[in-house]
């Protein structure tokens, strides 16, 4: 029976049990013929009077099972022979000022469907995987040189069932998978499924770590899906949100009456804005809940890697550098990623920050916080209040889009387009763009030029590859028909196409994070709203050429100095009519002049289109 040791009492009490799942939680005992013999609960609750389980196996009457304090920390434990797989349960916590409360389990691995908050017994054993050959293959591949090119996905919203009602994990596979295959992504992340009370919370406010939430199906139909998507390399990270807590009264927020999880400095703990609670990541037990939670979702679930969200939130207080760093926060996000490097060297751990604090994705042993991927906030922030504003005014704006190379490489950089910029009446991406419908769609597909060919890895939100026109609504699918719109269509079309692009040319990945993988040819041509660049490979003859045109404006003879003596051909145009352009672009072969332009000795004059991106590539 999976009984704690004085040892893992220790390590839990010091921030270091990291497998905590194998003993806190309910755990069902076996012989060794595997037959069921009964159900060990464990659970943490020092300030408790009492604790007792009530479920379908006493018929909820708490009183039948009393758990026993086994050590003075408060840790309690109980063997019951009547409780089988998926009887639902919950702890009875009796208070010494006389309160009784009533708690899911904070390690329960599955929960009953809301608007119920009943924990339930689940055998995560048995499950047959077959992605070995992807997880053999996984620690070779380096994230840093390879494409990145990640889908953000709600699952409750993606695609619904035609009544309405939700896919299941293992019904996503045969509607996602070849979706993203489609369309050439090559990870997705999935947005918090951790168990949650409120749709309406995306999965932000949990209750439930340890529980994929019923709403899409049962654990081992999400293992399934991971499965299937490793089978088809498609790389699966989870949101994560370790920094807060939802305050449902079944859930973790004070859960034997007094703070435990959370601060109880109340100025630390309320997080008035969001109307959650903070968790004390300094807590030694906190810290072995949350990263034993990390490890718990690659060993069981396979997963690749963590978006951790609102790690300003984290970093310091209340979000707030004038209250001060949180140095046992900090610490935590030291010791977690020290424990998913060690369990999977290529995982992924992405912080979602939109601070200026030192060196997030360098490494603990130079200074660093240990993340090896960050959300550019500065990025995307800057580029959209950019596209955002009519062309005639955008010259007094230029440095909006060059300013970002000037940090490029200080972090390993994701570049989000993510949910947080198409909700709350921030519009769509498509909507956010100035001008007339066609104009709209143009500058559109100019942004995911940039997107697609500036340093850094991309992500970009369900339902912004076919630039739908409406704000995401988290209660309804995705606007589907607008496939049937030419404009749309084509819009994905050039996605998907710019997906295949970054994946035939090294030259947009292999060097994200580097300096000498980037060469502007010009970022000073603001009357025109004109930027031209050189991405380069590693191998630095292998380069191409990017040229962003965001003025309606034509120009017929535009002379640009390229790096050699050749024959250039466009990669890609995104004004071609096949992508909803006016199907202004350089046909054929361009070969080079020796015409001094950009400071160099060799340049190509060319047709340069309206609101486009044009890719250019040596043929020799």
């Amino acid at each position: 029976m999976k009984v704690m040791t004085k040892d893992d009492l220790y390590f839990f009490n010091q921030g270091k049990l990291y497998d905590a799942y194998r003993i806190f939680g309910a755990h069902l005992e076996k012989d060794t013929l595997g037959k069921i013999l009964g159900t060990r609960f464990t659970v943490w609750a020092p300030h408790a009077k009492e604790v007792s389980l009530l479920g379908e196996f006493n018929d909820y009457q708490a009183w039948v099972h009393n758990l026993s304090k086994v050590d003075e920390t408060g840790i309690w434990s109980i063997f019951v022979e009547s409780a089988n797989e998926w009887n639902m349960y919950k702890y009875e916590i009796k208070t010494f000022d006389g309160r009784t409360l009533y708690k899911s389990d904070p390690y329960a691995f599955f929960s009953s469907e809301r608007p119920e908050t009943m924990s339930k017994i689940y055998d995560l054993d048995g499950y047959a995987w077959k992605d070995s050959k992807y997880m053999k293959n996984r620690d070779k591949e380096s994230p840093y040189e390879s494409q990145m090119s990640t889908y953000e996905v709600h699952v409750g919203s993606w695609m619904k069932k035609p009544d309405g009602r939700f896919n299941k994990y293992n019904e996503m596979v045969d509607l996602l998978i070849p979706y993203i295959l489609e369309n050439g992504f090559t990870h997705i992340e999935l947005m918090p499924i951790i168990e949650h009370p409120l749709d309406q919370s995306w999965g932000y406010q949990g209750t439930g770590y340890y529980s994929a939430t019923s709403r899409f199906g049962v654990p081992k139909d999400l293992m399934y899906f991971v499965d299937k998507c490793h089978q088809n390399n498609i790389k699966v990270i989870l949101d994560w949100v370790p920094g807060h807590i939802c305050k449902d009264a079944h859930g973790l927020y004070m859960f034997d009456g007094e703070p435990l999880y959370e601060y109880k400095e109340e100025w630390k703990r309320e997080n008035i804005v969001w109307g959650t609670a903070n968790l004390d990541l300094g807590k030694g037990e906190v810290q072995s809940f949350l990263i034993s939670n990390a490890i718990y979702w690659m060993k069981y679930f396979h997963i690749d890697g963590f978006r951790i969200d609102a790690v300003s939130n984290i970093i310091y207080f209340l979000g707030d550098s004038s209250k001060g760093q949180n140095e046992g926060a900090v610490d935590f996000l030291r010791r977690l990623s020290t424990r998913v490097f060690s369990e999977c060297s290529n995982a992924l751990l992405i912080a979602e920050d939109s601070t200026a604090f030192p060196k997030v994705t360098h490494p603990i042993e130079h200074g660093g916080l240990g993340f090896n991927f960050k959300w550019n906030m500065g990025w995307m922030n800057d580029t959209l209040e950019y596209f955002e504003k009519d062309s005639i005014y955008r010259k007094y704006h230029h440095d909006d889009i060059t300013f970002g190379l000037s940090y490029a490489f200080t972090e390993n950089y994701v570049l989000p387009l993510s949910h947080d910029e198409v909700v709350h009446g921030k519009h769509s991406l498509v909507d956010k763009m100035p001008g007339d419908y066609w104009q709209k769609f143009a500058n559109y597909r100019a942004l995911m030029g940039l997107f697609f060919t500036h340093p850094g890895k991309t992500l970009l939100f369900m339902g912004s590859e076919f630039a739908q026109m409406h704000e995401w609504k988290d209660h309804e699918e995705l606007d589907w028909h607008l496939l049937n719109y030419p404009m749309h269509s084509s819009a994905q079309r050039f996605v998907k196409e710019m997906n295949l692009v970054v994946k035939s040319e090294k030259a947009l990945y292999e060097l994200d994070h580097k300096p000498e993988g980037f060469e502007w040819i010009d970022s000073g041509n603001k009357d025109y709203s004109i930027f031209t660049f050189i991405r380069y490979a590693k191998n630095k003859e292998d380069a191409v050429i990017v040229i962003l045109n965001l003025t309606p404006m034509v120009h017929n003879n535009f002379r640009l100095g390229v790096p050699k003596k050749g024959k250039y051909y466009e990669v890609i145009n995104s004004d071609k009519l096949e992508y909803g352009g006016s199907n202004v672009y350089n046909g054929g072969e361009l070969f080079t002049q020796e015409i001094e332009c950009n400071n160099r000795n060799q340049s190509l004059n060319i047709i340069l289109s309206p609101l486009s991106v044009t890719i250019l590539k040596c043929g020799e």
